[in-house]
């Protein structure tokens, strides 16, 4: 019997299923890893900046401010740092701090809210695409880098090269090492899973090795952490404390409900925004002379409020019954997110439950990997290995791609009735362009040689008439990776998201060069929705050093000299 042959699974029924259960026993079990902290990072959590934080209903229904910067996300919380050295920023934060949700500075807590009910008062407000793929974006302070895997890998040369923004690359090393000195460690000890998966990534021919970078390198690579040594996160939300506290006002349960405008002679622009504190009291926040509104909402946050607020597609703004403000066909459009594909193996022997460390890149996809226990209760029964006993717990290998860019967009429109508390209407199109496809397929035809590798020969179990093969847990690995249409179906049939979404500002559609709102004086965007491409195997990296990167710009631009 041919090594490849698989265990028959009902997979089209339990695919969901599969999903969220890997997903909810990964946080359960994982471990805390070794990890050296980089030489100027600190493995101790640091709140310095809740002395700024307010709940929104503590804090005035009108006020002033230098900047105003809707959302305390990845972005959102090292621009208003960069901006508070010199000018007063006030910071709008829907949800709550992260020490209301203690997991979240913890590995231990990993992934949990990217799959629980979403009860409207958690760190993670979940939503499905209509495409059907569920999916989920950060609702703390600190954003989504206090609910993500934690990898960091800064961005590939040709995202600086097709983004549309005139980089200064010497300031944007500068915004990197920035981000890195706070939150940034390294890992030099691998858990036994991600050891074997980068040998069996260079076995496979995803070389060469280039041990550990944090840069984006083709071939095989150890990435950085925002874990520390002890398991503790250390989000976007501790690059606060590099600002001057005292220029903070950090408020928190605050949902910007829409974008305050006037007209001049100047032209349109912002003056503010209208927000809502968890009581339900309406506030005005406004901004001084040659100040901002900065939005920093994310790919589904920033495109709403701008559509909310009158900016965007005439047509969609009068079915909504929305006043237009200014006309923009491209708001909400080219959205885009990349597809994860996996295979899950049952290892005959336990494993160490590990989060990503390792990733191969190449020029088309790339390949991470984690490693968890399920309880051997889940696992479906097995007509290859009939005879085949498993302890209480058993350990499944993960290893699954994403393909760069992605090359297939959709977009978003409001959900009726217009509310910005409603998660809008997104449809991605996954692999509606074909190159997208070819290279889903590309991606696990090498995982296939990676499953064939001497490293992964351990993983297989004896079955029936003496034949060896490895026991899936979810979507067994196609019997015939050559054929390119069983492929495809399994691209197809197995699509996950990578919460690597991104799109709905583009640059030279919606923002500028200097990420300004095009028509709009005083309006920026300055998140991943104005991202064409997601940056590096990991987008977090890029979205910190871009807001630090921005907010240097916007000082520079304000600066007397000027």
């Amino acid at each position: 019997m041919s090594k490849q042959k698989t265990i028959p699974l009902i997979w089209n029924s339990i695919h969901t299923m599969v999903a969220l259960i890997l997903l909810l026993l990964f946080h359960l079990f994982l471990p805390q890893q070794q990890i050296l902290a980089l030489p100027t990072g600190s493995n101790k959590n640091d709140f310095s900046y809740m002395k700024s934080v307010y709940n929104a209903s503590d804090l005035p229904i009108e006020e002033e401010y230098d900047y105003i910067i809707v959302g305390g996300g990845t972005a959102g919380c090292p621009l208003a740092a960069t901006l508070s050295e010199k000018y007063s920023v006030l910071v709008l934060e829907r949800g709550s701090v992260p020490a209301a949700y203690p997991q979240v500075l913890s590995a231990d807590g990993l992934l949990r809210f990217l799959i629980q009910v979403d009860d409207g008062n958690t760190p993670a407000q979940r939503f499905k695409s209509e495409d059907g793929v569920a999916n989920a974006r950060g609702r703390i302070l600190g954003g989504s880098s206090m609910i993500n895997i934690g990898f960091y890998s800064r961005a590939e040369d040709e995202f600086y090269k097709e983004s549309g923004i005139q980089w200064d690359m010497d300031m944007v090393e500068k915004a990197y090492q920035w981000v890195e000195e706070t939150v940034v460690f390294r890992s030099d000890h691998l858990s036994v899973w991600q050891s074997i998966a980068k040998q069996a990534l260079l076995e496979a021919g995803v070389g060469p090795e280039n041990g550990f970078s944090l840069d984006h390198i083709v071939g095989t690579k150890v990435g950085a952490s925002i874990f520390d040594e002890d398991g503790r996160r250390h989000g976007a939300v501790e690059l606060l404390n590099r600002g001057q506290l005292a220029n903070l006002q950090i408020a928190v349960h605050a949902t910007v409900e829409r974008i305050i405008f006037s007209s001049d002679p100047a032209g349109l622009s912002a003056r503010g925004v209208l927000y809502s504190d968890s009581k339900g009291k309406s506030h005005r926040a406004h901004i001084r002379d040659k100040g901002e509104v900065i939005l920093s909402a994310g790919s589904i946050g920033s495109p709403q409020l701008l559509l909310l607020s009158g900016v965007g597609p005439d047509s969609e703004l009068s079915s909504q019954q929305i006043p237009i403000v200014h006309p923009n066909p491209y708001v909400g459009k080219f959205m885009a997110d990349n597809p994860r594909n996996t295979i899950n193996i049952i290892s005959p022997f336990p494993l160490d439950p590990s989060y990503v460390q390792v990733v191969g890149i190449t020029n088309d996809y790339y390949i991470e990997s984690l490693s968890s226990k399920v309880p051997s209760s889940l696992l479906p029964p097995s007509t290859l290995f009939p005879n085949a006993t498993f302890p209480v717990d058993v350990s499944v290998a993960t290893v699954g791609e994403k393909i760069v860019g992605p090359l297939s967009t959709g977009s978003l429109r409001l959900a009726s009735p217009a509310d910005v508390r409603d998660n809008p209407v997104v449809r991605f199109n996954y692999f509606e362009d074909p190159v997208d496809l070819a290279r889903c397929v590309s991606g696990m035809r090498k995982i296939g040689e990676v499953l064939k590798t001497e490293s992964m020969d351990r993983f297989k179990l004896r079955g029936l008439l003496g034949g060896e093969g490895f026991v899936y847990f979810g979507a067994p690995f196609p019997v015939n990776p050559s054929d390119d249409l069983s492929m495809e179906v399994f691209c197809k049939t197995t699509v996950e998201t990578f919460w690597h979404y991104h799109g709905g500002c583009l640059v030279g559609k919606v923002v500028d060069g200097d990420l300004r709102v095009m028509g709009i004086n005083a309006l920026r965007v300055v998140d991943g929705s104005t991202f064409n491409r997601s940056p590096g195997t990991n987008p977090q990296a890029t979205v910190m050093m871009m807001a630090r990167y921005m907010g240097l710009k916007m000082l520079q631009q304000r600066s007397p000299s000027k």
